[in-house]
């Protein structure tokens, strides 16, 4: 039998507090395998190597409930953790040096007496999924029903491009993917035997023409810089092509999900520099087809919890959607505190019965095809 360490040993080994090795006892984050013979707790080599995993993550910023979702996963081996951990740092040491950079302009720009307003908003700001990412893992998964959509709208393509592929979410199983990211955040929380995935944007794919059969984005293009310039080059390296999105040209969607109407009204300024849909859709020559979404949809995205209300409230689900992070916390805030009175009170149940028997709701997710 492997030794036990004893709790201090831990503790010296690792120079994590004794009292901190019981609060993560205490909240199942690490719970020793043993106990001695006079009740104190004993830790074994895998405990150990948890906390190691644990100390990484908690050094990177991570909360512990993330951390607890990630060190929990049971797909994901040492290896893939360390893997993981070193794109992570990989993507910190690359935006530190880009700050440098940045500073550098500045104070260059400076001396010459020139003031640069909005490059420090632009540097100290990091990339949207590079801020939200690490939540990605505890609440955004494939929702089997609008996966089915996806892959059969990708026809007999056996090999696929999946732009702005996050960590490999909608990725169909059964053909030969290839995915194209540029978040090392995103990239790094891929799950081992995952699709190959390059860092690139969208507006500049590496491919030749007509590379593959088809190219996919999934809940993606609303983050590109340039969305028409992005399709089009999808359109040049696939001879069919594949987007999931959402419709924000109807001002009618923003009344008919009550958290826009009622909460985050912020959204419609988010929305209103997006090209509409039907113009996205004729650059590329498309088809547009709705999505309905089930009342228990697996995916965590924005509109995804629209029966579950009290999901809102989970500072874990609004991590990871980029709409609470762009309205900022001063929004959230009010948002989720006039949401949590409303359910308590039944202003919401009140205000909303006529969608509490459905099944699906259509709240402007389109599919689009070309």
């Amino acid at each position: 039998m492997d030794e036990l360490l004893t709790v201090g040993r831990v503790a010296r080994l690792t120079g994590v507090s004794v009292r901190t090795l019981h609060h993560y006892d205490e909240v199942g984050l690490l719970v020793p395998s043993a106990r001695t013979t006079s009740g104190h707790r004993a830790y074994s080599a895998e405990d150990v190597e948890r906390l190691r995993e644990v100390l990484a993550y908690r050094r990177l910023g991570f909360g512990l409930r993330e951390i607890a979702d990630l060190v929990g996963d049971p797909a994901t081996d040492a290896v893939a953790h360390l893997r993981r951990l070193r794109g992570l740092l990989v993507d910190r040491q690359d935006r530190a040096a880009a700050m440098v950079a940045a500073i550098d302009r500045e104070l260059a720009a400076r001396a010459r007496g020139v003031t640069m307003a909005q490059e420090p908003l632009t540097v100290f700001g990091a990339r949207l999924y590079d801020a939200i990412g690490s939540a990605y893992p505890a609440t955004r998964r494939t929702e089997p029903r609008i996966a089915a959509r996806v892959w059969a709208a990708l026809g007999d393509a056996r090999t696929v491009l999946n732009v702005g592929a996050g960590t490999g979410s909608y990725e169909p199983p059964d053909r030969e993917v290839t995915a194209v990211e540029p978040s090392a955040v995103m990239r790094a929380q891929r799950p081992p035997g995952a699709a190959p995935c390059v860092a690139a944007a969208a507006e500049s794919l590496p491919f030749e023409d007509q590379s593959f059969d088809a190219a996919m984005a999934f809940s993606t293009i609303h983050h590109w810089h340039d969305p028409i310039a992005g399709l089009r080059e999808m359109r040049r390296v696939a001879r069919r092509v594949v987007v999931f999105t959402h419709d924000a040209s109807d001002t009618g969607w923003r009344h008919r999900f009550w958290l826009t109407r009622d909460y985050l009204p912020e959204v419609a300024d988010l929305v209103a520099d997006r090209p509409p849909v039907d113009q996205v859709a004729r650059a590329i020559g498309a088809h547009m087809e709705p999505v309905l979404i089930p009342w228990d949809c697996a995916d965590g995205f924005f509109e995804a919890h629209w029966r579950r209300p009290e999901a809102y409230l989970d500072e874990r689900v609004r991590g990871a959607v980029s709409v609470w992070t762009r309205v900022g916390p001063q929004a959230q805030r009010r948002a989720v505190e006039t949401l949590r009175d409303d359910l308590a009170s039944g202003r919401w149940a009140e205000r909303n019965r006529e969608i509490l028997a459905l099944d699906a709701a259509e709240l402007g997710l389109r599919l689009l095809v070309a």
